[in-house]
């Protein structure tokens, strides 16, 4: 497979955030089984829109038939190999649909610029299990695409005895099906604390925005499916609307299964043994605690909230640097509850307002339970009230757990005007790292035997999945270079999405990875190792600005660093070292002397809270030529 590239052999660069485009033009007839004929495709006059172009096709078997040829996706050998039943295949086009909306590949998750772009790179599913996971999520029960016929007629060479009663009959399952999800959903427990938190009305419209930013979509739009008229509700139009059992909607069943989600994430942080090991990362708590207890002209008499609050840690810190009132936020119910003891033991709970605190640090602290996107009507933050916004949110890969919207949310809700965000920005780095980087060296020689292929097979596994390790700075073998920088005074959660071209160049100052042979100067790089550094800048810290660092060259933070390893390694050159001009760019016998990537990172749709990164590899050789390696994507979840 071939990556996607211009005439010129520069990659193009990707909008993540890209919106859907909706096709304005198609009007599709009413469905009527009525006018049935029961010939050809059962649709009428209606046309079938093709899942990669613009081509309208009168029958699915034509519309299939040149997806294969024209487009390389074969559905009948796909829903053969995968046993797909009927839902599996609903799924499928309308995760296609919402793919291609966005010029991003159905099977790799490459993303293009131009929808010509995504109808060049097509190419045939080289693997299904990374795929199935995306796709096979519920949420593509719903159809992508208003009035989509394809969605009904996909299912005509099947053995059934009555087909459009059989569509009817799949759509009822389909709306009792989200009728049990929806009665058998557990009521979350309201706030342990006595404050206020967002009314119920508030609460909707949280979950229908999310819900729309999930689905690029109207969540609540009207769709016809076969002979059955379907309204926002989710239900058919000819129902009888007091029937209160089955007014369900797919938007609920969304924010139902986020929900689930983030009961569980919050739910393991209720686990002390994660809040020992991230207390005990002593550069992660020292770097907090300096940047608190070292800034007095930021934290004297300053209100401060902390997003995110664990034990309360960072809290205790800002209570005892002076701060005139905290407050700590925290989702899980039970770490709440220790925090607000925490407080309370240490004579730093304040048992009134957040105003009623004194000034010489005991009594300011207040906890309030509750995820920050659910507490906009919290009498206890006034909007535009906070001095200073404090969170140590940052997760493996510095995006995992996606903990930053909700703190670019509180910013925008309660921060003053010219008000200090701790830290104040974020940076991610990336370099190549060597043979010594993975688990080969280990198994070469186990007791005197060679039992290197085990390596190599981890190394092929390693491939699939981001490994979430320390690197010794000794195994970089090429030079550091920034991949994305984040203001979280000015960024949007927008740019949480991102895609970024870097070029990696071996490393001169190191020559222990190169042979001995001056004219054979060559490693080779085996991946490449992402990082992260948080800054508390002289922009507010301007007494003592601190620098969080989680790079091998830095001491081991728990967050180590995240390895993506490269299908088969790289070699490459110091130097312009002779190279043969026949040979294979990124071998022995022709390294590269410049490794071209781009990497795509973003908010994964599922699992929640997840991200997914695409690697785009090229070679560079000596002579100038290139040489491109097929895209790997890989999901940190």
């Amino acid at each position: 497979m071939a990556t996607n590239q211009t005439q010129d052999g520069e990659m193009d660069d990707v909008d993540l955030g890209s919106e859907v485009e909706e096709d304005e033009e198609q009007e599709w007839g009413d469905w009527n089984t009525d006018d049935d004929d029961g010939e050809g495709d059962g649709l009428g006059s209606d046309l079938l829109l093709c899942l990669f172009c613009d081509l309208k096709y009168g029958s699915s078997e034509a519309l299939f038939e040149h997806c294969n040829s024209t487009h390389r996706f074969d559905f009948g050998g796909i829903r053969k190999t995968l046993e797909l039943d009927f839902y599996g295949c609903f799924k499928l086009i309308n995760y296609i649909r919402s793919q291609v909306a966005e010029n991003r590949c159905w099977s790799c998750g490459f993303t293009c610029q131009l929808k010509q772009d995504l109808q060049n790179h097509a190419h045939e599913a080289f693997s299904f299990k990374d795929t199935v996971l995306r796709w096979g999520d519920d949420r593509y029960l719903k159809p992508f695409m208003q009035e989509d016929p394809l969605l009904y007629s996909f299912g005509e060479d099947w053995e059934v005895e009555d087909e459009d009663t059989t569509s009817d009959n799949k759509i009822t399952e389909l709306i009792d099906f989200e009728r049990i999800c929806i009665d058998d959903d557990n009521t979350v427990e309201g706030p342990m604390f006595d404050f206020k938190t967002a009314s119920e009305n508030g609460r909707a419209e949280s979950a229908s925005a999310s819900n729309s930013c999930l689905n690029g979509m109207n969540p609540y739009q009207e769709v016809k499916v076969s002979s059955v008229d379907v309204n926002k509700s989710g239900l058919p139009s000819d129902m009888n609307s007091t029937d209160k059992d089955l007014e369900v909607s797919f938007a609920k069943v969304e924010a139902n299964e986020i929900k689930n989600v983030n009961k569980n994430y919050f739910g393991l942080y209720s686990s002390f043994g994660i809040h020992r090991e991230m207390i005990s990362d002593k550069v992660r708590t020292d770097a907090y605690r300096q940047a608190l207890l070292n800034n007095p002209s930021l934290l004297r008499g300053a209100t401060v909230l902390d997003v995110g609050c664990g034990t309360g840690i960072l809290s205790l810190f800002a209570s005892q640097a002076g701060a005139s009132s905290v407050i700590a936020v925290e989702a899980s119910e039970k770490m709440a509850a220790v925090a607000t003891q925490i407080a309370k033991d240490n004579c730093l709970l304040c048992s009134g307002g957040p105003s009623e605190g004194t000034s010489q640090g005991t009594g300011v602290m207040k906890v309030v339970q509750g995820m920050v996107e659910e507490l906009g009507n919290c009498e206890l933050i006034q909007p535009h009230s906070i001095d200073v916004l404090l969170s140590e949110w940052m997760g493996y890969c510095l995006l995992y757990e996606s903990m930053l919207s909700s703190v670019l949310l509180a910013r925008d809700r309660w921060l003053k005007p010219g008000g200090a965000i701790l830290p104040d920005t974020a940076t991610m780095f990336v370099a190549g790292f060597g043979k010594g980087g993975t688990s080969i060296p280990f198994w070469e020689t186990v007791y005197g035997f060679n039992m290197s292929c085990i390596g190599k097979e981890l190394v092929e596994d390693a491939a699939r999945v981001p490994i979430v390790d320390i690197i010794d700075s000794g195994d970089i073998v090429t030079n550091t270079v920034v991949l994305q920088s984040f203001d979280l005074v000015k960024m949007t959660p927008d740019e949480m999405d991102f895609t970024s071209r870097i070029e990696l160049e071996p490393l001169t100052e190191n020559p222990t990875h190169y042979s001995s042979d001056s004219l054979c100067k060559t490693t080779w790089c085996y991946g490449i190792v992402l990082w992260f550094e948080t800054g508390f800048t002289s922009r507010f810290c301007k007494d003592m600005p601190i620098v969080l660092s989680t790079s091998p060259y830095s001491p081991k933070t728990h967050w180590s660093q995240t390895i993506l390893t490269f299908r088969e390694p790289i070699a490459i050159s110091l130097g312009s070292t002779a190279s043969d001009t026949l040979a294979a760019v990124g071998t022995d016998a022709c390294p590269a002397v410049k490794v071209h990537l781009r990497i795509s990172i973003a908010r994964a749709a599922s699992p929640h809270r997840s991200i997914d990164i695409s690697l785009e590899i090229a070679g560079i050789a000596p002579d100038g030529r290139k040489r491109s390696w097929p895209v790997q994507i890989f999901n940190l979840s």
